[in-house]
């Protein structure tokens, strides 16, 4: 079985310095929400690439992307990209690094990464001092077996193509409009195909879930302005648990929550974005 999202991910470095180096690579339908590349890949592609670039070509595993913000400043095309990368800091524990994410002469993402060492949390190691991982209780490690992935003949197979590139499970009852009004809590299970989920398939689920504006009937495009992701731990082989909620949906912007949990219950990814409301039809 092809690893899609591992090739997704590969990067070809055609230029080094000092001070950054930059990378081409590619994107295709795979990654897509309707004709648009998926933000959450873009973003899980410049955490690769200022991991690289930071880590360079020596024996020792660079630090992860414990923190990725990135803004979206034009949505490009499935295909060729270009990431340049600028570093900001080398320390003994914390790196910076900027990263340009471009289509053509034009830059679609900027991100500032972050790299570290996320929590430690092997067999052995104790627990965390404090967890309010709401997502344990609400979710099973592995999706039920009435839980469709997304596929030919979904509801969401013409919007959502990843369902092709990675095995993506979302509880459809908790995407409709609550019948009290309350925000949405929208639960999924997703996990690569052909290799266990990674730091960067774990960053890009958490901009996996469809809108939370599904809840109040606006379903189309929902741009994201803003996002911010951090890679609290390594997630475990498995399933990884997805929940997306948000405090509110105005009439121009909302806010969107997203906390991935893996198959062992720790919490490995939270994530917020701002994006713009969909134009009612």
């Amino acid at each position: 079985m092809t690893a899609m999202f591992t090739s997704a991910m590969a990067l070809r470095q055609v230029e080094a310095g000092a001070d950054g180096a930059v990378f081409h690579g590619s994107l295709n339908r795979h990654w897509t929400i309707g004709p648009k590349v998926h933000g959450g890949a873009m973003m899980a592609l410049c955490a690769n690439a200022a991991r690289i670039a930071y880590g360079g070509p020596g024996p020792q595993p660079p630090l992860q992307p414990v923190v990725v913000s990135a803004n979206f400043l034009w949505a490009p095309e499935p295909g060729a990209m270009r990431l340049v990368t600028s570093m900001r800091k080398r320390g003994r524990r914390i790196g910076v690094v900027d990263v340009e994410l471009t289509q053509g002469e034009r830059t679609a993402v900027h991100a500032v990464v972050t790299l570290g060492e996320p929590e430690h949390q092997e067999c052995g190691v104790p627990a965390p001092l404090l967890s309010a991982n709401p997502v344990v209780d609400l979710m099973a490690p592995e999706p039920p077996e009435d839980i469709a992935p997304i596929g030919p003949g979904h509801p969401l197979a013409g919007l959502v193509h990843l369902g092709e590139g990675c095995d993506v499970r979302p509880l459809l009852s908790t995407l409709e409009r609550s019948a009290d009004g309350r925000p949405p809590v929208i639960q999924m299970w997703a996990r690569p195909r052909g290799v266990a989920p990674d730091p960067l398939f774990a960053l890009m689920c958490g901009d996996l879930s469809a809108p939370v504006t599904f809840a109040v009937d606006r379903t189309g495009w929902a741009p994201t302005v803003q996002l911010t992701a951090f890679l609290r731990a390594l997630p475990a082989d498995g399933w990884l648990r997805i929940v997306a909620t948000c405090m509110e949906i105005g009439h121009d912007w909302f806010d969107e929550d997203h906390v991935v949990v893996d198959s062992m219950g720790r919490l490995v990814v939270q994530a917020r974005q701002l994006a713009m409301v969909p134009v009612a039809r």
